[in-house]
């Protein structure tokens, strides 16, 4: 290839990553045949070119092809003729050079790539520079932890444009989507193309949890909202290990420790009550299945984050970090009314609870995972004849059930029915036992909203000594 004077000194091009001629190739490609816009454009842009004059060439051209107007270099010629730094490597010529350069739209689309791969690669190194001065500056107000949390977020979002991905899609590019996942819905034993919940009648409702959905599993304290989130990602966890692909299931206690949420998953696995391990009673026997169990789910893929009244922000990023070293299959947070915002405005808790769904939702699409986030209902459910939830029961529900995709509510009628003992020996005792061994033991999963399909409910069988839920054995 022809060697063209540029405007980089040689001192800056050796500092700084950059292939200069994969620049001239690819913008002399670009004014010979118009059409390769379309194949790079989710690839580069003005911005990612180093030489400030061939950034300055491919914005004019982006701006042409914008307005639907043909870039050349004669259409460039009224924008660099007064163009100072142009005349350096020999004026509105240079537009001509250029062009000496084309090539195929498959080669073209191979110089996009290494221009993109310069330009991330100079963005490395702006990234290490600003955590370099970030971190020397002692009148910044900025923690450590604040310093890693930005330089994660900008390394993810780096990385996120390293995939050439667009934000628009043809109609039959979607179409081909839909089609895959019927099929792989067909040939999946479980019927299922989401991350599975484990429960069989649950999954068939849902299609598992699908990708970018923000799933709410809301109920009132004691009906199992945590139980029914720690066996899901104990599912899900277990799946993704047998199927061994690389994945993971982050789970964001902030209310429980990670040795609670632990404790409950081996008491479920084993089938061992965590109160007779936690006082003592356990027998050596029983002990010892205890410890082959752990031994049994020690490599799960389960990260557990314990932070308290953690933001959404922080909770972002600390996702993005799971997924960039190990891979992300699912998001649980235990639950939306422990969380915070970044923002200092005193706009009331609702708006708060607004930003952090809105949060969730977005960090869902972003990392194309499920988020499962817990919420807490509102008193208003206890002072109802009618116990069981609904949509208007969700603590500053406005912005709960718009973001959400789907919405299972946890009722547990026993719960109630045991509060209303009467007195032994009467008549009401003897119909409150009879109701009791009739509902003993069993829960309603109830769907309020489900985007992609219908509502409904779910009966479960619940294992309060185990905190486990599972399908309800069939008569």
């Amino acid at each position: 290839m022809e060697k063209v004077k540029i405007n980089i000194s040689r001192q800056e091009e050796k500092k700084l990553p950059s292939n200069l001629e994969a620049e001239q190739a690819l913008i002399g490609s670009v004014l010979v045949n118009n059409d390769i816009i379309d194949e790079i454009s989710n690839i580069v842009n003005s911005s990612k070119f180093f030489d400030p004059i061939h950034r300055k060439i491919f914005e004019v051209i982006e701006s042409l092809n914008n307005k639907g107007m043909i870039a050349n270099p004669i259409t460039l010629k009224n924008f660099f003729e007064n163009e100072s730094g142009l005349s350096e490597v020999g004026g509105v010529d240079y537009l001509i050079k250029l062009t000496r350069f084309s090539s195929s739209v498959r080669q073209a689309i191979d110089y996009a790539k290494v221009v993109h791969e310069m330009y991330i690669k100079r963005e490395l190194i702006n990234i290490s520079e600003h955590i370099s001065e970030d971190s020397q500056n002692k009148e910044l107000e900025k923690t450590g932890e604040n310093i890693i949390e930005d330089a994660e977020q900008s390394l993810f979002q780096l990385a996120e444009r390293g995939n050439f991905s667009q934000s628009y899609m043809k109609f039959n590019q979607a179409l081909d989507q839909t089609i895959e996942m019927a099929t792989m819905a067909m040939k999946s034993d479980t019927g299922i193309v989401g991350v599975p919940t484990g429960l069989t009648d649950l999954d068939a409702k849902l299609g598992g949890m699908h990708k970018s959905d923000l799933i709410i599993i809301a109920g009132r304290p004691s009906m199992g909202k945590t139980a029914l989130a720690t066996n899901i990602s104990y599912y899900a966890a277990k799946h993704i290990q047998e199927s061994n692909e690389k994945g993971s299931i982050a789970f964001f206690s902030l209310e429980m420790s990670s040795e609670q949420l632990s404790t409950r998953i081996l008491s479920e696995t084993a089938r061992i009550s965590s109160h007779e391990i936690r006082t003592g009673k356990a027998t050596e026997e029983t002990l010892n299945k205890y410890i082959e169990t752990s031994r049994d789910i020690y490599e799960l893929p389960l990260y557990i984050d314990e932070t308290p009244a953690i933001a959404v922000s922080t909770l972002s990023n600390r996702a993005r970090r799971i997924k960039r070293l190990f891979g992300l299959n699912l998001i649980v947070v235990d639950y939306i009314q422990l969380m915070k915002t970044n923002s200092n405005k005193m706009d009331g808790r609702v708006q708060e609870i607004s930003e952090i769904t809105q949060g969730l939702k977005a960090l869902a699409k972003e990392l194309n995972v499920p988020v499962v986030a817990l919420s807490q209902l509102s008193r208003a459910v206890e002072q109802r004849d009618d116990k069981k939830p609904q949509l208007s029961d969700l603590r500053e529900s406005g912005s709960i059930e718009q973001d959400a995709d789907v919405v299972v509510f946890v009722y547990r009628e026993q719960y109630y029915l045991e509060k209303k003992m009467p007195k032994e020996g009467s008549i009401e005792h003897a119909e409150w036992q009879s109701k009791m061994n009739d509902i003993h033991g069993q829960a309603e999963l109830i769907i309020g909203k489900h985007r992609h399909g219908s509502t409904g409910i779910v009966h479960v069988e619940f294992e309060g000594m185990y905190t486990k839920f599972k399908d309800l054995k069939k008569n």
